[in-house]
This record gives structure tokens, sequence and C-alpha cells, in this order.
């Protein structure tokens, strides 16, 4: 028969950034532990709010599955003497198990034939295992940060106050702490506080609700999103209800109750990104906005609680909203009284790394370096915009506002060489610089924007591999990983033709007397540093690893050409005669690894005098005709068609394998062979590694 399942863990308030991963790690825990334990379960479901975790469970089996086990016990020769009769080691192995040395059963392995015996262990109650099972599953749940109360040698997110555990309606004894389970749970904290008895998950469901508590976040943000709407339009308007600040607002609460609130008509002429940030980041409030996108005076906070008043709830929100945007516009005007090129000289007083100086001393790296790009890119009609956009686009980390809403930097400094009188090109690209700022965030639109973001991630990453600050798999202090990546996405974005080596070399020359490694050793690591970045890419769009792998082992130098030769090879794997098309390659480069330079002459090419089969001609004829062709096509970076032409001499080199003995007797006839095949290894060698083509 089957039963239920019902726990909860009652806490402290516990952050709303780790109710995610708390809520999964306790389902794939529970799951893990009915699958260990050999306990059937149907469903399986978690859900929380800030005070509790929920776990229902349904269709749970009453006791574990009977176990049926072989047990080996001593090798066949070592169990039996020579007349067939069991030794001591058999009948002491029998002995230990419980039998007769008599019922032995003789199996095979891949050892070889031992004897054993079949047995068999019962399982046991559901609810005998139970508590042990539940108490290791909530003192396993990782946590960013957990926390102790009192003297007790316990570790949760947050102290723990109550836990419900109910199997079948019986109670399961287990504790955190000074707290043990039972059957009582409580209500919302403040509108119904009291303890709350219940017998099973439908009780519970029913019983938890009327006391205003919500324990799906998901039915939580539906609330919110139908209920902001309906505000926001009252106001004119539509709520700026981004999914982020939608998932964090339902984590903070049990039961939603929002209030349309309103400000100051004044504070409209400050910038956009200056109004919603103070509402959305440090309030959690949702602007409204009209039609174009602009911020009315209005906004929703979403309370916790209902309110005989809401006037008085409303005055609070308005009040604490009040006081933000006049700091915020307080910032915003002192600011202004300094000129841009006064904070960037203020850079000099910031530490950006111990080991490699201040904010100033890095402007002025990448600000180098961003020129050094540019011609490389050849940009050099934009050199004098990166060289002030450059300059200009750290100068806000010392401003008021940034030091206050430290998510504005580079916003107002877009603002602030906007005001200035700056060009529009150098003003969008102080912001366009830190883009992108996170995973799937939008990349730079100008060139200037581009090349400067660029020039800032490198001296970061180059900066720090000199130092020895390497990405380990657990630690990434200056998130080198997400700037690596940034610099691929701008490079494939914009197509650009760039030496990474250049461009690294010239990053880590411009580090000077700080570097603390060989200068060749850091471009060759901070290399392996992208090339680890580009497979993952690569991968996680789709392309097979193999191909991957094929194109990047021959280096990694110019991003952009290497995507179009993975998308090229890709493309081309998927042809019916791609795999004898590879296989034949990698016979020829089987053939040529390895000889001595005696016997190779790269650079000398086949004499058709010296061939002795048909075969030889025409594979010769066929590279001949096809060589050039295939010269011109990688050199406008038609790879596929490259490829295609490539193919076309399949056949021709099958025939040669199948007819021509490579290594002949006769040395000159034996080196012209190898001269041949060498040719022929040359059409693909320069475009991919065919040896690492998987023929699955």
């Amino acid at each position: 028969m089957a039963e239920e399942l019902l726990l909860e863990v009652g806490t402290e308030e516990i952050p709303a950034a780790f109710m995610p991963g708390i809520l999964s790690s306790l389902k794939e825990l529970m799951e893990k532990e009915f699958v260990s334990k050999r306990i059937g379960v149907e469903e399986l479901k978690t859900f929380g709010t800030p005070r509790r975790l929920v776990l229902l469970a349904s269709g749970v089996s009453e006791k574990q599955e009977d176990l049926k086990f072989t047990k080996l016990g001593p090798a066949k020769n070592i169990a039996y003497d020579a007349e067939g009769n069991p030794t001591k080691a058999a009948i002491g192995f029998a002995r230990g198990q419980g039998i007769d040395a008599g019922d032995l059963v003789i199996v095979k392995t891949e050892k070889g034939e031992y004897v054993s015996v079949e047995k068999k262990e019962l399982g046991v109650g559901t609810e005998t295992l139970l508590p042990g099972m539940l108490e290791k599953v909530m003192t396993s749940i990782p946590c960013p940060k957990s926390m102790r109360w009192a003297d007790f040698d316990v570790r949760f997110a947050r102290p723990v106050h109550w836990i419900v555990s109910l199997f079948g309606g019986k109670k399961i004894s287990f504790s955190m702490g000074n707290i043990k389970s039972g059957d009582e749970t409580r209500g919302h904290r403040f509108m119904s506080p009291a303890s709350i008895k219940v017998t099973g998950i439908s009780s519970y469901l029913k019983e938890i609700k009327k006391a205003y508590v919500i324990i799906d976040p998901d039915e939580r943000k539906k609330i919110i999103r139908q209920k902001i709407l309906e505000l926001a339009a009252e106001a004119g308007g539509v709520p700026d209800a981004d999914e982020d600040l939608l998932n964090e607002v339902s984590q903070i609460i049990e039961s939603p109750f929002p209030v349309l609130c309103r400000f100051d008509d004044e504070y409209l002429k400050l910038p956009k990104e200056v109004i919603l940030t103070p509402m959305k980041k440090h309030q959690k409030y949702f602007p409204v906005l009209d039609k174009e996108g602009k911020p009315l005076s209005a906004f929703i906070a979403v309370n916790n609680t209902d309110t005989k008043n809401p006037k008085v709830v409303i005055s609070g929100h308005e009040r604490v909203l009040r006081a933000r945007l006049a700091d915020a516009e307080f910032f915003y005007v002192e600011d202004q009284k300094k000129s841009l090129v006064k904070m960037a000289e203020e850079l000099k007083n910031v530490l950006f790394q111990a080991k490699l100086g201040t904010s100033y001393e890095k402007v002025l790296r990448f600000q180098a370096l961003g020129l050094f790009i540019a011609d490389l890119l050849g940009k050099t009609g934009q050199k004098e915009m990166i060289e002030r956009a450059a300059f200009l686009c750290k100068a806000d980390l010392v401003s008021e506002m940034v030091g206050e809403f430290a998510t504005l930097q580079g916003v107002m400094g877009r603002e602030y060489a906007r005001i200035s009188g700056e060009p529009k090109e150098v003003s969008e690209a102080i912001f366009e610089h830190y883009l992108p700022r996170f995973a799937e965030d939008k990349l730079p639109l100008s060139d200037i924007g581009a090349v400067v973001s660029i020039a800032d991630k490198l001296d970061t990453i180059t900066g720090c591999f000199s130092i020895g600050i390497i990405p380990t798999g657990t630690a990434d202090p200056y998130a080198l990983r997400r700037q690596c990546l940034g610099i691929i996405n701008i490079i494939l974005d914009k197509k650009y033709v760039l030496s990474l080596k250049e461009s690294i070399e010239r990053s880590v020359s411009l580090l000077g007397k700080k570097i603390e490694r060989p200068a060749e050793e850091i471009t060759q690591d901070v290399l392996g540093f992208f090339r680890g970045r580009l497979i993952n890419l690569f991968i996680s769009k789709g392309f097979s690893h193999d191909v991957v792998e094929s194109i990047l082992c021959l280096g990694v130098d110019d991003v952009a050409d290497i995507a179009s030769r993975i998308e090229a090879l890709q493309q081309m794997k998927k042809e019916p005669d791609f795999e004898p098309l590879a296989s034949a390659f990698k016979r020829v480069v089987n053939i040529i690894t390895g000889k001595s330079s005696e016997l190779i002459d790269p650079d000398r090419n086949p004499d058709s005098v010296l061939f002795e089969q048909p075969e030889e001609n025409r594979l010769f004829d066929k590279y001949t005709e096809i060589k050039d062709q295939v010269k011109d096509l990688m050199a406008k970076k038609s790879y596929v068609e490259a490829l295609k032409m490539i193919a076309s001499i399949r056949e021709t080199v099958d025939g040669f394998f199948d007819n021509v003995l490579v290594m002949a007797e006769d040395k000159k006839v034996m080196q012209n062979r190898l001269a041949l095949l060498c040719g022929v290894n040359s059409l693909f060698t320069d475009f991919a590694d065919f040896s690492k083509i998987s023929s699955e």
C-alpha cells in the first residue's frame, strides 16, 4: 500500500537568492535517498516561502523492495580439492553465510569460476527508515551561507523553529539541533501566527492556505504579475516587471498584497536609470512606465501583509522612495560640478589590484591597447574617439552616484559625458565598454565601444595571469571567464579579423615590470585560457566536440575564422561521404607521420617520371588539378566549397592505397610517393586536423 510523506521545516527568513537552490537540492537529495533505500515513490514536489521549506511526496511504498544478490566466495580450485570435496575455505565460507557447504553454487565470472550463495535481504518498513533519511537530507542541503544557533552542532541556511514530519498520517521523529519534528505548523507570521495541527498533505494544504500562506512560489508570482498589471493600468501605464524582479519578490513574501504608490513629478527630470535603480535594486518596487518606456510618477510595492489602512502602508513606501530619489538627485547635481576628466584623474587614488596598480594605471594600459587593436582592425579613423572613450570610461567610478548605486557604472559615465558635451560616439562607448555584463547580455553596437571593451577585458585577463591569479574550478574573483567570453562574443558579433596572439603580447608588454612570469609563458597560458572558453562556447552551441577540437588544435589566433571553419566542417560532416573522406585522410596522415626528414622533404615536389602505377598518376593529376582552387577558396574563406573540392579527391586516394605500396624497396620511388602524399596532406592540414574527427 502506498502512503504520503509531508515534510515542512520552518525557519527564520531565508534570503530570496538562496531559495531556488535549496528547494532544488531538497528534491534531488530526497529522490536519491528513496532510490538508494529501494523505496518507490510516484511523485515528489518541493515548495517554499522565506519561512518554510516544504516537501510533498505521494505514492511512497510502505517498505523497501526485497534485495536478492549473489555473494561470491573463494575460487573453485580453492574451494574444492582434487576429488571434488569442499575444502576448509569452502566450509568456512558456507558457515559464515549460514548454509551447508553442499548448498554452494558455482558461478562463472570474468575472473573465472567461484563458489557462491544466493542471498535475500528482506525490505525494512519505510517508517523505520525515514527518520535517518530525513535528517541526512536536511543536514546535506548546500547553502551559500549557513548558520549555527545556540550551541548546537548543526548548521542550516537560517535557524530552524519547527518541523512537521508525517508519513501516512503518523509522526516521523527526527531533530535538527533542539527542534524535534511533530505535527504542528504555523501560519503567516503576522496574520495567523498560531500553531496549527495537521494530519497529512490534504489537511496541511487546506490549513496553511487558511493561515494566509501560499507555499508555491509560482502561484505567488502569478498573483503578483496579474495584480501589478491591474494597478499599473490604473495609473495609466504598464509595470516594469522583469522576471528577475518577479522571481525575487515572490521569494521574499508568503502572501502578496501589491499596492499602488506615487512620487513627486519633479524627480522625473532625472535620467531613467537613476529613477528605476533605487526602485528595483534597493526597494524591490515595480516601476510604472508609459507606452514609450519612460517612467511615470507611480510604482507598485508588494506587501507581505494585508492591512486595514492601506494609506498608512502606501505613505511609508512613498516616504522611503522619496528619500532614495532625493539622495539620487543630490548626487546627480553634485557629480556635475566636476568634469569627467577630473574624475578620471582621481582614479590615481583608486586601487585596482595591489600588484597591478591603480585604476588610472589600468586605464592608461588599455587605452594604449585599444589603439593597438584599432590598428590591427584597420579602424585608424576612429582612434581619436577610442582614445578619448578609453580615458573617460572608468571616470564615473569615483562619482557620488556610482558610489551609492554601483550598478549605474557606465550608465552615469554616459550621462555625464553627454551633459559635458562629449561626442555621442564617446558617450555611448563609455557605457558599451562594460558590455556584455552577464550571459545573454547585449553586445556593444559601435566599433569604438567594442574595441575599448576588448582592450579593458584583455588587460584584466593578462594582468591577472601575469601575477598568478588564474581561475580554478571554484574561484574566479575577477570574473576572467566571463570577460574572456565577452571578448570572444564581441569578436564573433563584429566578425573582427583580430590576432589574439598579437593583442595578448601587446597587453603583456604594456604591463611592464609588473609581470612576475616570462612574457611568452603568460601569452601561451592566456591563449590556452581562450582555447578552453572557445571549446565550451562552441559545444554549448551544438557543435560536436571532435569538430571543435580538430580546428582549435591548429591554434586560436583568429576567433572569427575559427568559427567559420567549425561551421563549415560541421556542415560537411553531415554529408554521406564525409566519413570515408576523413578515413582516407587519416590513412595519409598515418603513413607520413613519424617518418624521418631523410625520407620526407616537405618542400619536395613529386616527380611524375618516377611513378610506376597508374594510380600514382591519377592521384598526382587530381591533386594538381584542385590544389590551386582549394588555396583560392581558403583565401576567400569559402570553406564549405573548399571542403567539397577537397572531398573530390577521396576516391583517387582510396585507389592509390588499394594498389600502391608506399614504402617501396626503391628509396627514390618511396620518397617520391611520400612527397605525393605530403602534397595531398597539405590540402587539409591548413584547415583542420582530420585525425581528431570521430568516426562514430
